[in-house]
């Protein structure tokens, strides 16, 4: 991975940033530039919380979003949640997205989150192995009230 970065997203990134998440949800509509500032701002304004995004040679290649949460357990740990995990299509299987979810898993550890978790809806073998051959294990059943 030559000329491989990773850092926070800005609001300069917003535009790319989009054009990749087309490919996560590509029947669902685009915020409003004004919403997507709104979103990307309220992000940050949550403590070591991120939209990190990798570049490889200057190209918005793999993006995720990390949350760290404050919690009234476990002494006061907090835990980390990790959404919207998508690599562009063109730049899968070459690592950007197995070295950012590392990524994120570190920062969590040294924020002294307890735990960081993610969940997918997707149920293809791939998809799996990849979350499992980063570090994530299946371990838990999830629930969620869709309302969109």
């Amino acid at each position: 991975m030559s000329n491989f970065a990773i850092t926070a997203a800005g609001e300069d990134d917003l535009p790319e940033l989009l054009k990749l998440y087309a490919y996560l949800h590509p029947n669902a509509p685009a915020p409003s530039p004004e919403q997507a500032i709104a979103a990307l701002a309220a992000t940050n304004r949550i403590s070591s919380s991120a939209v990190l995004i990798v570049r490889q040679n200057g190209v918005m290649v793999a993006s995720l979003t990390l949350l760290i949460l404050p919690n009234l357990t476990r002494g006061g740990a907090p835990y980390g949640l990790i959404e919207n995990v998508i690599t562009h299509p063109d730049h899968r299987q070459q690592g950007h997205g197995t070295t950012l979810l590392r990524k994120a898993a570190d920062r969590s550890r040294a924020e002294g989150c307890y735990k960081v978790m993610l969940m997918t809806g997707s149920q293809d073998p791939a998809t799996l192995r990849f979350y499992e051959q980063a570090g994530f294990e299946q371990s838990k059943t999830g629930f969620q009230i869709r309302h969109r």
